[in-house]
């Protein structure tokens, strides 16, 4: 019985330990779709590395916060609400306040596909969600004003449950 016990221990131990590996493991296809992301950010950020060693940096903040609504099955579930900077060169901040509304129009489609999508739900805040969100605004960035913004910065982010 003493021999059985030290054994039973390790058994109980092991099996633990495997549940808790297991169920806080990344799927697969996570990992995959993170690679992708970190792919093209790197990418996103090769394209741009030339101009951005040679000019200085501007940070233009986008004039009002962006409101999205989180739909539940019968009614608005939350409202998500967050604040964007974008990285620029010194020399395109005004070009960037004028085409704002371009931008904003951008942002918010992006934003409505990422919440109807569940982007925003209960895990919106883990890091490979928010560089697919960032990943995702910097293509809509590139669009609609091509090689003038090289990042897009999530200054503020907030989900209120209603």
């Amino acid at each position: 019985m003493k021999k059985l016990v030290p054994i039973l221990f390790a058994l109980i131990g092991f099996t633990i330990g495997g549940g808790i590996g297991f169920v806080t493991r990344t799927p697969p296809e996570q990992d995959s779709e993170q690679e992708g992301i970190d792919a093209k950010k790197e990418e996103a950020v090769a394209k741009h590395s030339d101009n951005a060693a040679l000019e200085d940096r501007a940070y233009v903040k986008m004039n009002n916060q962006f409101v999205i609504p989180v739909l539940g099955t019968s009614r608005v579930a939350a409202l998500v609400v967050l604040s964007i900077s974008l990285e620029v060169s010194a020399d395109d901040t005004e070009i960037i306040y004028t085409k704002e509304p371009k931008l904003r129009d951008a942002f918010i489609e992006v934003l409505f596909d990422y919440a109807y999508a569940g982007g925003f739900g209960a895990d919106f805040v883990a890091s490979a969600n928010l560089d697919a969100l960032k990943m995702r605004l910097l293509e809509a960035a590139e669009i609609a004003m091509p090689q003038k913004i090289s990042d897009v910065l999530i200054t503020d982010l907030v989900r209120q449950d209603t």
